[in-house]
């Protein structure tokens, strides 16, 4: 969430481990060498059952677990960006509970900020049905501008080919980030 009182703009960008979210988070990161402002990588989580379980009975164990999980997936996901050096940028991450699109709007509210997500992989009327496009969500209730970085071409290609050879997909982390 943002600190209270501050006026720099940043770039917040959402990360889930995903090709596309590694995209935005160099792109991110590349923006932010040219503008000297600092990245903000947030990574969105919700316990297991929080729709229905945590949100009436919390239960520590499963959400000190889901916090955990959350913050391990953040920081492997920066260790995968960055073969484990420094981003060369002001960089702070944070595993933040909530709602992936809900979430990254409420933490890209300072004027002057840049929401840059992935664009997420293509998927069919159904899907976008049962699962509305978070980029879609953020562009609609940012205050900010938001910048959606194209799909990666390996991204493109693995997707290719797992149509063409009808290989199971890997479980599609939040298009968002």
């Amino acid at each position: 969430m943002a600190d209270s009182g501050a006026d720099e703009g940043r770039i917040v960008v959402g990360v889930s481990g995903s090709l596309g979210s590694l995209a935005a988070l160099h792109h991110a990161v590349a923006e932010a060498r040219r503008t000297d402002v600092e990245v903000l990588a947030v990574l969105c989580w919700t316990p297991p059952g929080d729709v229905l379980g945590c949100r009436r009975t919390p239960c520590p164990p499963v959400v000190n677990a889901g916090r955990d999980a959350a913050v391990a997936r953040l920081r492997q996901a920066l260790d995968e960006a960055f073969a484990g050096r420094h981003a060369g940028v002001r960089l702070r991450c944070q595993a933040v509970r909530g709602d992936t699109g809900h979430t990254l709007v409420r933490c890209a509210d300072r004027p002057g900020d840049l929401l840059v997500l992935g664009a997420g992989r293509e998927r069919g009327r159904l899907a976008r049905l049962v699962h509305p496009s978070i980029t879609a969500y953020c562009v609609r209730h940012a205050t900010c501008p938001v910048l959606a970085v194209p799909r990666p071409p390996l991204q493109r290609d693995l997707e290719a080919l797992e149509r063409a050879h009808g290989l199971p997909r890997e479980p599609a982390a939040e298009n968002g980030g």
